[in-house]
């Protein structure tokens, strides 16, 4: 076997030297040389193959087989429906997400269930066996089955699976483990880019589904190389407040399936469970009538969800007026409200604007525009809006209303919930409205602030 030989590189430039030092010697870039490692026979073919272990073979695209890839159910519906459709053999999957927000739990779930039907590995770095055990017995789920292990160095994890032969595995957390080969500590750039790449490969040649647990910055990005990213076949973000009930299971990237696609789950004292209607949870409003409260339909992956939006426009005693945001774009309300004051004839410019997605559902889509706005006019005006009306629409800058995709759906599921009256663009009008749904299509800003307090 080839004896690896130890670089540093630099993460700017690229260059590799044979000793660390302070500043890269070709780009002058300071503490940017990490520790890498470079097979000393990768220069001539070894035989060995890629990813799967065969030898590269050459087809053209019409002798490739595209049957439909294999899934097999995590027996979860909201975990299935992020993936795509279930799990596929030999993918792996990273996970994200704040401290406490429930990642280790969702994971020891799923394997346990899994476990019931196939054989299945939990390895952890953080904590021991004991204390994986005390988790599993407090949710109450099945035990007999899934076998843990404590460890952290990557060569005995894969050589331990590739005893056992998992189904799946989870390693908890990526960050924890570590590979022989690199001096550096775990944790590191080196240690995680390295110790990814054993468990991708193993995954491909074996099969095994691979669930990888990944720490994130004080900004919420994964931690670690962006390489680690680009390496897995699916990237989850958990979202939500660790103090809150709901949490939301968010696909960033996806090879086998929709991204954006959302799953959502309810905290409880047996774990997360599965809301299958979350639109009946992000709807649960007060029963009386309160201004700069308004319900719009957002489309996440493949459903439509209903939520609340809720504005507080308030007199500024500051020279600059305060825009504030949780769950939509900052800079697009700065930009809505000039369009408000441009064609709507309403100034905002000496007003704090606070705006809220109820539920903690972040909104990144366009179609919010037209709630948004209608939520600050009514909180501007101290004037309620009906509890049976629902808006959705991009606004343009001109003062025009854009239509948004898959209308038909969205208006469908407000009819569901017994919605009355719908404020949508014109270009969203159907030929037939749902039962009991009145939809009113409208072209121009000025026409929907009129359809709001008619």
């Amino acid at each position: 076997m080839a004896k690896a030989k130890r670089l540093y590189g630099c993460t700017e430039c690229g260059a590799t030297f044979p000793k660390w030092a302070g500043q890269c010697g070709e780009c002058g870039a300071w503490n940017t040389l990490t520790e890498t490692m470079i097979d000393a026979g990768a220069a001539t073919p070894s035989g060995r193959g890629g990813w799967t272990g065969a030898q590269a073979q050459l087809k053209t695209l019409a002798e490739v087989s595209v049957e439909e890839t294999p899934r097999f159910s995590t027996a979860s519906a909201e975990l299935d429906r992020v993936l795509g459709g279930g799990l596929v053999d030999g993918s792996v999957v990273l996970i994200g997400g704040d401290p406490g927000i429930g990642k280790s739990t969702i994971l020891l779930q799923t394997l346990c269930n899994i476990a019931q039907r196939f054989p299945a590995l939990y390895v952890t770095g953080e904590e021991s066996q004991q204390q994986v055990a005390m988790r599993a017995r407090r949710l109450g789920l099945p035990e007999d089955k899934l076998k843990v292990m404590t460890e952290t160095c990557i060569e005995s994890i894969i050589a331990t699976a590739r005893q056992e032969k998992p189904k799946v595995m989870v390693i908890d957390s990526i960050q924890t483990i570590f590979t022989e080969q690199l001096q550096s500590a775990p944790g590191g750039v080196a240690q995680v880019r390295e110790s990814a790449a054993l468990l991708v490969r193993f995954a491909k040649q074996s099969g095994t589904a691979i669930f990888l647990v990944g720490h994130v910055t004080k900004e919420g990005a994964l931690a670690g190389p962006r390489v680690l990213e680009h390496m897995v076949d699916t990237v989850l973000y958990f979202e939500g407040d660790p103090d809150g009930r709901l949490r939301l299971l968010r696909a960033v990237k996806n090879r086998f399936g929709a991204i954006n696609e959302l799953g959502v789950f309810g905290m409880t004292d047996k774990g997360l469970k599965e809301v299958s209607n979350p639109s009946a949870i992000f709807l649960t409003r007060a029963r009386e009538e309160v201004p700069g409260s308004i319900v719009m339909a957002t489309w996440e992956g493949t459903r439509p969800m209903l939520v609340e939006v809720q504005a507080l426009v308030d007199t500024s005693h500051m020279g600059n007026p305060r825009r504030v945001t949780l769950g939509l774009d900052q800079n697009r309300l700065a930009m809505l409200l000039a369009v408000l004051h441009r064609h709507g004839g309403i100034p905002t410019y000496d007003q704090d604007v606070f705006l809220n997605v109820v539920g903690g559902v972040k909104v990144l889509e366009t179609a919010s525009d037209l709630a948004l706005m209608a939520a600050v006019i009514s909180s501007l005006r101290n004037r309620p809006l009906p509890h049976d009306l629902l808006v959705f629409g991009e606004v343009g800058l001109s003062g025009e209303i854009r239509p948004v995709p898959s209308g038909q759906e969205r208006l469908k599921e407000a009819a569901k919930h017994g919605f009355k009256r719908a404020i949508v663009p014109k270009g969203n009008a159907p030929k037939e409205a749902p039962a009991g749904l009145q939809v009113v299509a409208v072209t121009r800003l000025e026409q929907a602030l009129d359809a709001l307090f008619e």
